[in-house]
């Protein structure tokens, strides 16, 4: 049962995240950036309701499997607007989004796995490369480009250190050994990566590979 309730909230859940973020956009509360980052950072907070109600990899996958489709169907349509970028940019970053959720559910609440691990993928994601964003809009002076892509110093350092400190609160809570070290190094591992992805590919690479990292340095 608990189960279903877990599928139940994390639909409300999302969609309440949607909806503020909407309506915070339609009253120009914030900008267009401003309220993807919204959802961004606030959806990525989904998988603390997944480790509470689900027990079994295919109920705790089934809402990120729905919300691929629906962002897809976002992207072409422009439904939500307040998660979509500009149309010219085509990027489909929310649908990567969806389905790094849904690759992390399927692995790591597989038994001889756990959900922390794909908690510090999207927990990195979700606040680290959020807030670079927005620092990065609002205060980054200091611009580089890589890969065609161009990134600001700012932002970088946004990332680094917000990647360090959700993972240093996961590991804490945790009791995990080397409760500083592995922080800084998947940070360090983590800024690196989302400095070298494009056109919203660091959703699919940032959770990914980060989780990767943090369980093999781990387990």
């Amino acid at each position: 049962m608990s189960n279903f309730w877990g599928i139940a909230v994390s639909i409300v859940f999302v969609l309440v995240v949607i909806g503020t973020s909407e309506f915070l956009g339609k009253k120009q509360i914030l900008s267009n950036e401003g309220t993807r980052k919204f959802v961004h950072i606030g959806v990525a907070n989904w998988w603390f309701i997944a480790m509470y109600f689900f027990d079994n990899k295919f109920y705790a996958a089934i809402v990120p499997a729905i919300f691929v489709i629906v962002n897809y169907i976002s992207y072409k349509q422009q439904i939500f607007k307040s998660i979509e970028r500009n149309s010219e940019e085509n990027s489909l970053g929310t649908v990567y989004y969806a389905i790094s959720l849904l690759i992390l559910s399927l692995i790591t609440f597989s038994e001889g796995y756990s959900p922390t691990i794909g908690l510090v993928g999207i927990m990195v994601m979700g606040y680290g490369d959020g807030l670079a964003a927005v620092i990065g809009q609002a205060y980054g002076k200091h611009k580089y480009t890589i890969f065609g892509a161009t990134k600001s110093m700012e932002g970088t350092l946004a990332m680094f250190l917000s990647s360090f400190i959700v993972t240093l609160l996961i590991l804490h809570f945790g009791s995990f050994p080397n409760v500083f070290l592995l922080p800084f190094v998947i940070a360090i591992f983590a800024t690196v990566i989302e400095s070298i992805s494009f056109a919203g590919f660091d959703n699919l690479t940032v959770p990914l590979l980060t989780s990767l990292i943090y369980y093999l340095l781990v387990y």
